[in-house]
Parts: C-alpha cells; structure tokens; sequence
C-alpha cells in the first residue's frame, strides 16, 4: 500500500469533490487513509476468531481453499476501485485481504506442520516467515514506478494478489489433506497412510501412526478444544501462556517502528525522497535473507536459542539506535551507524523471533487444542498490528524516536521468559514438550521451596 498511497489519497479527495462537492482538508484525507490501512488487520482478527470452528470442521486443506475466495473478491474490488471512482471499495477490499490473511497464515502454517515428518518440522515451520518476507518484497518490487507503482497502473498492482489466489486454487486440489487431521479428527487411518506415502514417499509408517494414535488416546474424550476451554485447562497453562507472550511479542517488539524510522534514517543519510522505495527494497531484501537464512540455522540451533539470541540482540539494537537517532544531527557519522543498526534489528528479527514463532502451537500443543492456540496466537498478532497502527502515529508526535524504549520492555520482557521459563522444542513431540514444561514447573517450585525453607531456618536460627 506504500507505493500508491498517493495516488488513493488523491482518490478519496477527488471522489468527495465529484460525489458531494466537498475538498477534503489534508487532515480529513489522513483519517480516511488511515481507516483504510488499519481495517486489513481487522479482517484478519475476523477470520482469527473463525478459524478453528472451520478447520476443526472441514479440514486444512479445505480451509486453505476456502481463504482464497475472499482474496479473488478482494483483487476484483481493487482492480475495479478507480474506474468505479470508489474508495469504499478499496477499504472493502482490504477487509477481504484480512482475512484471506487471517485465514491462511493459521491454516497453513498447520498444514504443512502436520504434513511434515518430526525431523523436519522445525525447519518446515519457518519457511512460513520466509514467505510472508518474499511477499514483502514482491509488493515492493512491484511497486516501483518501473512496473506497477504508476498513476495509471495502481489498481493492477494492488489486484496482484488476484493471481497468486488463482493460483492456489488450481494447485492445492492436487496434494492431500492433513495425515494427523485424517488420522486424529477424522478416524480413517486408510487416507492416513496414502496421504504419508504421498507425501513421504513408499514406506512403512506405523510408527509415525502409532504416535499419532496414542496422541488421541490420551486425549481421546476432549475432543477439539474451544479458545474458552484452552484457558480453562491448567493442563495446559503454561504452553498457553508461552503462546501469549511470544506471538504479542511479534508486533510489539518495535518491527514496524523501526520500518517506520528507516526512511527518516535513509533521508539523514542523504538518499533522495523520490528513490527511498528503492532503498525500502533493501530492508524487506534483508527480512528475506534472514528468514531464508533460519531454514539453515533451525537445523543446527534449538527454537528456544534462536527466540532468545534474537531478542536480546534486538533488545541492544533499540537501546543503541534511540542514541543515535538522539545525537545523529550533531554528529555527520552517525546516520550510517543508525542505518547498519536498521539492518540489523531486521535481520535480528527476521532470523529469530520473525520465524521461530508462527509454528509455535504446533509444536507446544496437541490435536486438541491446535486449532484454538493458533486462533489465539493470531488474535494476538492482529490484535497488535491494529493497535501499533493507530497508536503508533500519535506516539511518534509525541515522543518520537524515544518510542523505542516503549518497544524495549517488549523485547527484553519476553527474552526473559524465554530463557527462565521455555523449553526446547526441537524434535520433541507436543507430549513431550508438555514433560519439559512439567520439569520447568517443577524446578521452579523447588527452587521457591528451598527459599521458603532457607528464609524459615533462618528465622528458628535467630529465635535461638
């Protein structure tokens, strides 16, 4: 939306003009761009809330092709806004991209989860975030004034997506559904085994099945969870809590601040105003390698190192750039400095916190509450989008660059967390991710214990 947000700010105005006679003040077009930027995050908290109910019922698969449709009618509304001299239309159609958003990030992060064998799960789930960076990107790249970013060409780049929908729909039919959905939710342990072999290749998998069936026993009278009875569940409580702080973490570690100040640094820096999209190019470029890169690192490293290392990096970057950002007008240097630490808080995220949480719930929860975690973990994360959005404007006025700080309790909060209270995940089952929160749970109720009984001694010592 950043490359035409010119040209539909000059739509809206001159639709009012034609439509009521009306010239919109600078301040009234900035309130309507705004809406229309901030209700694509809520149609994707929309379609969060729908999300388990859909795939608890029809499946992975199916709710992936479902998503696509309100893509396509988003892309149509998109492509017909101008000549239909339609804003409304656009705010429409940004609510449909919510929640094919909301829809697909959930399902199929599931998906290919699920479909995925133990030993490369871990790296599976973090090629989600390696394409929601190449989408970043391909948006971006499209919207230079060379392709796609013209006065007269807008509306096409922004029905883009219109193809990638059609694509989806023509491919997705011809792989299988979900082996744990079929075998779990479903009961039919035939589709189970040809949707392993299709995926897997020929092969005897009944131990892979085994798992997966005494997953269900152990669960067998639950069912599927709702989001109320996933907060109802002590069972279950520190997995959910983790869920929480990680995926409210992902909006307001400061991301979208730093995005945000980027082009304020490239402007100290001395690019010119017309060529920071190019520039832009070069952060999202930097998104992508790193999330790419942490298909690699997944491999050697554990989730739990990486979600830490990123955070506490990131944690020194903010600290280091608002002090640059502070002193950068006295000194010619520090622009570039302030720059380097752009890249590297993007790179820091894109390579840890960026990747390593989408697959969480999958990986810390069992077929029973799956659906509802993600629910909750997407909640989150639109949730935090919509308000960094409407909020971060007012801050920056306020405070400017010392917004950082706000983003830095964010950050250093939960990379506190992650080292106290979570453990690995890497090649562990969600059951046996539960005994690692119970052994977590244990030692820190030892620990509390040995206090209470040290602090006790003490007291009957000084009685003495």
């Amino acid at each position: 939306m950043t490359s035409p947000s010119a040209f539909i700010q000059e739509l809206v105005n001159v639709t009012c003009v034609e439509r009521y006679g009306v010239n919109l003040e600078q301040w009234q077009i900035s309130l309507i761009w705004s809406f229309i930027v901030s209700i694509f995050p809520i149609g994707g908290l929309f379609a969060a809330l729908l999300a388990n109910s859909i795939m608890s019922k029809v499946g992975r698969k199916q709710c992936l092709l479902l998503s696509s449709i309100p893509a396509l009618i988003g892309a149509l509304l998109m492509l017909l806004s101008k000549t239909a001299m339609s804003f409304e239309m656009i705010m429409a159609a940004r609510f449909f991209h919510g929640m094919n958003a909301g829809l697909g990030v959930i399902a199929q992060t599931m998906y290919i989860m699920e479909c995925a064998p133990k030993s490369l799960r871990g790296a599976v789930g973090v090629t989600v975030a390696s394409f929601i960076a190449l989408g970043k990107l391909s948006g971006q790249l499209l919207g230079i004034r060379e392709l796609l970013g013209t006065r007269e060409r807008w509306p096409w780049l922004l029905a883009f997506s219109g193809v990638t929908s059609l694509l989806h729909l023509a491919t997705l039919p011809l792989l299988p559904e979900s082996p744990s959905f079929l075998l779990l939710a479903k009961g039919d342990w035939q589709a189970c085994e040809q949707a392993l072999k299709r995926l897997w290749g020929d092969g005897d998998y009944r131990l892979e099945m085994e798992e997966m069936l005494k997953e269900k026993a152990m669960q067998q009278n639950a069912g599927t969870c709702t989001v109320l009875q996933l907060f109802r569940n002590r069972d279950v409580r520190w997995q959910l809590i983790s869920v929480l702080v990680t995926f409210s973490s992902l909006q307001l570690c400061g991301i979208n601040a730093v995005y945000f100040y980027s082009y304020e640094v490239f402007r100290h820096v001395g690019i010119h105003e017309e060529d920071l999209r190019y520039a832009a190019l070069g952060t999202s470029l930097c998104e992508l390698s790193a999330s790419s890169s942490l298909f690699f690192m997944v491999q050697v490293s554990s989730k739990r190192m990486l979600l830490l290392r990123g955070y506490a990096v990131m944690c020194v970057t903010l600290v280091l750039l608002t002090v640059t950002m502070y002193l950068q007008a006295n000194l010619s240097w520090l622009p570039y400095c302030s720059m380097m630490l752009v890249f590297i808080f993007i790179f820091s995220f894109g390579s840890g916190p960026g990747g390593a949480t989408t697959a969480l719930p999958v990986e810390l929860f069992t077929q029973t509450y799956k659906s509802a975690a993600f629910t909750v973990g997407t909640f989150l994360n639109w949730s935090g989008l919509f308000c960094v959005g409407m909020l971060f404007p007012i801050l920056v006025q306020k405070i400017n660059y010392f917004c950082f700080l706000i983003f830095l309790f964010f950050c250093a909060f939960t990379c506190l967390y992650v080292g106290f209270y979570f453990p690995e995940t890497k090649n562990l089952s969600p059951l046996e991710v539960a005994e690692e929160f119970k052994k977590i749970r244990c030692k820190s109720k030892m620990a509390h214990s040995n206090e209470h009984t040290s602090h006790n001694g003490t007291v009957c010592e000084t009685n003495l």
